[in-house]
């Protein structure tokens, strides 16, 4: 069986989400932190064998005090956020196992991902060597320069919504890495086209969305309930649903 690691990217600013309190992978839904949803789902699954959570130096305090306990007892990793998404995903890289065959790096703003979803891109990646969700573009696209009159329609024939989990040989991702002088890529797909890589797309969903605005929240309780029950190999875990040191 392949060994896979999940690094969860929860290193942003938040600065579209304008909470007080948290940061948009910190914010509870249904009474458990956005990033704890696909957290436990990578856990429970017996094929990943570690998990990296990138954090910002401001939040590693609390983030500590929160969920030390289940850091230690699961052997969650802790890595860095850098001054851009890229950054900190080349930071958790370097925390990566030896023994790992595949990397996935996922938004810990997308809490409603599915078993179904993640068995696909990575049976994907295993097959492809790269592999990420995306969905097919439906509305009509417009471009505007100044963000107050259309300018262009475009085609959006052809065009595909990213979504992540992205998944990728640790080799691949390693080298993708190391050749990245100053770019600084919007996902790890770009970084791979960029440098002639070939990922595999699949079948993404509607429901994995990325919470950016506060108002996103309300439409991830809907989708979180609309997912499939998922079934898992591996015993559950003693994650607290607290919020009360995010406060």
């Amino acid at each position: 069986m392949a060994k896979f690691c999940v690094i969860i990217a929860a290193a942003g600013k938040s600065s579209r989400f304008k909470d007080l309190h948290f940061k948009k992978p910190f914010a509870i839904l249904n009474g458990k932190a956005v990033w704890l949803y696909s957290a436990e789902l990578f856990l429970k699954r017996s094929d990943v064998k570690q998990v990296v959570v990138v954090l910002a130096k401001e939040d590693q305090e609390e983030f500590a005090a929160k969920f030390g306990a289940n850091i230690a007892i699961h052997g969650i990793d802790i890595a860095s956020g850098g001054a851009e998404r890229s950054d900190s995903v080349q930071n958790a890289l370097a925390k990566v196992r030896d023994d790992i065959d595949y990397v996935a790096i996922h938004d810990a703003a997308r809490p409603c991902i599915d078993e179904i979803l993640v068995n696909g891109v990575f049976d994907a990646a295993v097959e492809h060597g790269a592999a990420i969700p995306t969905i097919p573009v439906f509305s009509t696209l417009k471009k505007s320069l100044d963000g107050k009159t259309i300018d262009e329609t475009l085609d959006r024939s052809h065009l595909y919504l990213a979504q992540t989990p992205q998944v990728f040989a640790k080799d691949t991702l390693e080298d993708m890495y190391a050749r990245r002088g100053d770019l600084q890529p919007t996902d790890e797909a770009q970084l791979a086209e960029t440098l002639g890589h070939k990922v595999a797309m699949v079948e993404g969903s509607h429901l994995n969305i990325k919470i950016t605005k506060r108002a996103d929240l309300d439409l991830a309780k809907t989708f979180l309930a609309a997912l499939p029950k998922p079934r898992f190999d591996a015993p559950p875990h003693p994650f607290s649903d607290g919020d009360s040191l995010w406060r």
